[in-house]
This record gives structure tokens, C-alpha cells and sequence, in this order.
């Protein structure tokens, strides 16, 4: 999108002044917003939809989150299973020229763990047979870069011109994921334990799946799920019987269960990032999400006994 802005100088005279029209990007997540950055450099205005703190399962855009992503060129989101309320919105805003990025679309996404109690129950008092699909699937490096090719892709649509500059930019992200992929491989595949006992909502079923590891979770995908007393009781023993060392818990979702479940245990906790977002903190301390991956590899590390711990 080569176009430049004419600026009056003086009385009598115009001059051109070189500021290129960037791409408005709005994104739904963190991880998107920093792909999108990543494939785009300086050629694409990227914004993330959601502010710093907010945990993305409960958040809904207000009015005037409608009026950015009208404005937008190009729209990035997982999907449904992520953003429900998406559909409504896009419809909404009315804005025929927008390109929309569905990133899960294509990608071989995992059914979504579920427990008892989770979900409000059918009036029948039926299970639905309908599948659910988990949505945390930037937690599989190898379908992140899948997901920046699909960027890269939207850019050049929009903005046919830089196309050889947003593939450059996709393959030079997709360096660095393959440069995390193989030091989690190097790590995970020799851990003494296997089981990643997460006191808090299923996110890292991608990540369990990648590097043959077990995720067992309080509850399924909603991080606004309650437990049932069953469930907890199962998890507590499940860590002793495999004699885990810690639980881990997600900042941004209420680690109360996850210090009840370390107390009964007799364990410690430790951090696992979902990466959807950043805490106010991290925000402020501009916080990659490769740097948060690398802090999650430590916390594995150190949590499953891999080698050197």
C-alpha cells in the first residue's frame, strides 16, 4: 500500500512528505498481535483488542472496540471457540473491505477436554453430542507458523506491493518458533515425569500433545469452570501418585485452587503462561511471547525433572 500523503508548506507551494499508509491490523490475542507485527515490520499498524490483565474466555468488545475494528483493513482471530462473539460484530460493523484472518481454520485442532459440571447442563438434562474444539492452539509452535503464513497472506491481498516483505517477515518469525521447537524437544523428551498437573482450566492440551506429555486439568477449557469436589479429590491424588513436585497455574486466572491443590499435595506451584495475554506487568515490561514460551520451558523444566534439575 504504497500511497503517500500530500502536506501544504508555506502560502504558495506543496510538498510531498514520505509517510507511507500502513495496514490497520486489530487482533484478538497476544500471540496474534505479535505474529502480525512480526510478518508486517513497519509497513502494518497492529492493535490487540484486548487490554493488558484481561483473560480473553470472558472478555466481550465494547462500542468502542466496534469503531477500531470498523476502521480496520485486516481483522485476526482464532476462531468461534475463541471469540463467539465475533460473528456478531464483524456483521455489525458493516464493512464490506475488511479482511478477516481465521487462523484455526485448516490447522488439525484437538476436541476440547471436558469435565463434569462444567457447562450449564441441556434442559433434557442430555450431554450435546456437538464436538468442541480447544482453541489454544498457539501453544503448538509448528501450527504458529502455519498461522503466519495465513497473515502473510492477508497482507499481500491487501497490500499486493510488500508481498516479498511480508513472507520475508513470516520466515524469519518461523526461524526463531523452529529455534524454541527444537529446545522444548531437547528438554521435554528426557523429563523424569510426564504429567503436567495444571490447577486451573485444560490450555495446554497442544503442548502436552506436541511433546508427549499428559495434561491433567481441574477442569476443561472455561477458566470461569468450577470443579466438582470429585474432580479435585482425584487430582489431589493423582499428584501423589505419580509423586509430582509442583502444580502449575496461569497468572491471569485465580490461583486459589491451584495453592488449595499444592496444600493437600504437600507440593509446590509453578507458573505456566496460556499466552493469550499479558499481565499489566508483563505490558509494561513489553514482554514477547517467545520470551513467555522460554519462561514456560523453565517452568517445565524444573516441574517435570527434565535433565540438569
Amino acid at each position: 500500500m504504497g500511497f503517500f500523503l500530500l502536506f501544504g508548506v508555506g502560502l504558495g507551494g506543496f510538498a510531498f512528505a514520505q509517510q507511507p499508509v500502513r495496514l490497520k491490523v486489530m487482533t484478538t490475542l497476544f500471540p496474534l498481535q505479535e505474529f502480525a507485527q512480526a510478518v508486517g515490520g513497519d509497513k502494518v499498524q497492529v492493535d490487540l483488542l484486548l487490554p493488558p490483565g484481561a483473560e480473553p474466555h470472558n472478555w466481550e468488545p465494547k462500542p468502542s472496540d466496534f469503531a477500531k475494528i470498523a476502521k480496520a483493513d485486516v481483522f485476526i482471530g482464532i476462531g468461534p471457540m475463541m471469540e463467539p462473539w465475533a460473528s456478531k460484530v464483524l456483521k455489525a460493523i458493516n464493512n464490506p473491505k475488511l479482511h478477516i484472518v481465521e487462523a484455526s481454520r485448516g490447522l488439525p485442532l484437538l476436541e476440547a477436554e471436558e469435565h463434569e459440571h462444567e457447562s450449564d447442563p441441556k434442559p433434557s438434562g442430555r450431554k450435546s453430542h456437538e464436538k468442541h474444539w480447544d482453541p489454544h492452539l498457539w501453544l503448538d509452535f509448528s501450527l504458529d507458523a502455519k498461522i503466519l503464513e495465513s497473515i502473510a497472506d492477508a497482507f499481500t491481498v491487501k497490500d499486493p506491493a510488500h508481498a516479498s516483505s511480508y513472507r520475508e517477515g513470516a520466515e524469519k518469525y518461523k526461524q526463531k518458533l523452529a529455534a524454541l521447537e527444537q529446545a522444548y524437544q531437547e528438554t521435554l523428551s528426557k523429563c523424569r515425569r510426564r504429567q503436567i498437573i495444571v490447577g486451573g482450566h485444560s490450555a495446554f492440551t497442544y503442548l502436552a500433545k506436541r511433546y508427549n506429555l499428559e495434561q491433567v486439568a481441574l477442569y476443561g477449557i472455561s477458566p470461569n469452570a468450577e470443579p466438582t469436589p470429585k474432580k479435585l479429590a482425584a487430582v489431589i491424588e493423582s499428584a501423589r501418585q505419580h509423586r509430582a513436585r509442583y502444580i502449575f497455574f496461569e497468572v491471569l486466572v485465580n490461583p486459589k485452587l491451584s495453592q488449595v491443590l499444592a496444600k493437600e499435595a504437600g507440593i509446590g506451584t509453578l507458573i505456566l503462561q496460556a499466552g493469550h495475554n499479558l499481565t499489566k506487568e508483563q505490558s509494561q515490561k513489553k514482554i514477547t511471547f517467545l520470551e513467555l514460551m522460554k519462561l514456560n520451558l523453565e517452568s517445565l523444566d524444573r516441574g517435570l525433572e527434565c535433565p540438569g534439575q
